[in-house]
């Protein structure tokens, strides 16, 4: 998949375009019916593309720091994309001062460098107090087609990436499995850590690189292991993940360790996927270490069990 930079460019040669517009962070199950209909909508000779936001303009519109933290971030977000068969990326970055009149008049002077020929976008992509309306109203007057997507639901909710990163810090993953059409999961390099587990008997790998991420909130999951082997995950491993503050080693910072079911192995500097399907316990403090190991083993068991794997 290409990818280019809007703003550092004048004019974009680019083939004619069905165009969808939105941030896609999480790419979920209503980002992917708008990929469908871009897919459906698309004419011979015309190339599927996405015109996303290198921040999102909640961030740069409203400072709302929420969105410093990423459902997937942009590497990631990219190669969901290109399974959707998405060709060309288009990024647009957003200065608040370049914003003269309304956010949705700035997108469509960037858009004016491209050959657009039909434009799908959601009903709920709208990012300031001036509607969106208008600008798909101007994109009509041009010649442009237009397609709105309505609000998809899952169960009753409507699908959003706000709801999701809300399930995530609530440890809820179910929900976030069902709006999203997969297990949430943070990739990242294996690291150093303090080999406490190894010394315990319980050896984890340490994930580095997971400050874009949002996280879930503190405790004990049940999950798997993705272990990545020339750019694809090449093996799965049951797992149980630790994320938190490691309150019974005295921990200061979150971190996200994986104890690997029946695994024995040297992952460092590896990259792994950690993807979490299941909430088991809060992060708990221990007045010994030999009632972590009584607990850890426990959460071994009931892992195994649930996982229908044997010791």
């Amino acid at each position: 998949m290409e990818i280019i930079n809007v703003n550092e460019k004048q004019h974009v040669e680019a083939p004619p375009l069905t165009l969808a517009i939105g941030n896609f962070d999480g790419v979920h199950k209503g980002h992917q019916v708008i990929l469908q209909k871009a897919r459906e909508q698309r004419k011979d000779g015309e190339t599927l593309a996405v015109m996303g936001f290198a921040d999102h303009p909640l961030r740069v519109l409203k400072n709302d720091q929420e969105f410093d933290k990423k459902i997937t971030p942009e590497q990631e977000k990219l190669h969901l994309l290109e399974r959707f068969g998405v060709e060309r990326y288009y990024r647009l970055k957003i200065m608040k001062d370049d914003i003269k009149t309304t956010f949705w008049e700035f997108v469509f002077k960037q858009l004016s460098k491209l050959k657009v020929n039909r434009i799908v976008i959601g009903e709920d992509t709208d990012y300031d107090e001036a509607s969106h309306t208008e600008f798909l109203n101007v994109c009509d007057r041009q010649g442009i087609e237009v397609t709105v997507v309505p609000k998809v639901k899952v169960n009753g909710t409507n699908i959003s990436s706000r709801t999701i990163r809300d399930y995530i810090k609530e440890g809820l993953m179910d929900p976030v499995h069902a709006l999203l059409g997969r297990p949430f999961k943070v990739t990242g390099t294996v690291v150093h850590g303090e080999k406490m587990g190894r010394k315990l008997g319980f050896p984890t790998l340490n994930l580095g690189e997971v400050d874009s991420y949002v996280v879930p909130k503190p405790g004990v999951y049940l999950g798997i292991v993705g272990i990545h082997k020339n750019g694809v995950i090449s093996e799965y491993w049951n797992t149980l993940i630790s994320a938190g503050y490691r309150p019974a080693v005295n921990g200061q910072r979150y971190l996200i360790e994986a104890h690997l079911l029946n695994f024995s192995g040297d992952l460092y500097g590896k990259t792994v996927s950690v993807s979490f399907l299941r909430f088991m316990r809060e992060e708990l403090n221990f007045d010994n270490l030999d009632a972590l190991v009584e607990q850890m083993e426990q959460d071994k068991i009931e892992g195994q069990n649930l996982m229908g794997s044997s010791s």
